[in-house]
């Protein structure tokens, strides 16, 4: 798949780490770093501009080493980058942590996720089909 991009920042086009990566790192584009304090968040810009096709969406989500070295999070995870969406991404990133975190420009601070999705069309009804599960809700499939 081709999807144009504008790169507004010094850093690379997002890639793949693996050939079977999913998502793709993208990079903090800053003039100066970002201080985190515990607890606080931040919109983080990208300097990045995509152009998605019909039927497709790109999911922001957190970097798994972040969170688990520094507890840096994605607040809105995972975010929804539209096809119809023309602005900058730019990322919020939280501080989950006790200390305070520093973001520096070219920073890996998420991925990115492209994926196509499906557009519903409701169709109401008084009734729906009987299932295994059923009514049953939140913890209803765990253990007893």
């Amino acid at each position: 798949m081709r999807i144009k991009i504008i790169n507004k920042s010094t850093n690379s086009l997002p890639e793949y780490a693996t050939a079977l990566s999913a998502g793709m790192d993208l990079r903090a584009n800053l003039k100066e770093p970002v201080t985190l304090k515990p607890l606080e968040r931040a919109l983080i810009p990208t300097g990045l501009f995509i152009e998605l096709p019909t039927g497709y969406e790109a999911q922001i989500r957190p970097r798994s080493g972040l969170a688990i070295k520094h507890g840096i999070s994605v607040l809105n995870s995972p975010g929804t980058i539209d096809a119809d969406y023309r602005g900058e991404i730019c990322v919020v990133l939280v501080n989950l942590s006790n200390i305070e975190f520093v973001v520096n420009h070219g920073e890996r601070i998420c991925q990115m996720v492209v994926t196509s999705h499906s557009t519903v069309e409701w169709e109401q009804t008084e009734e729906l089909a009987k299932s295994e599960r059923g009514t049953g809700g939140f913890g209803h499939t765990g253990k007893h």
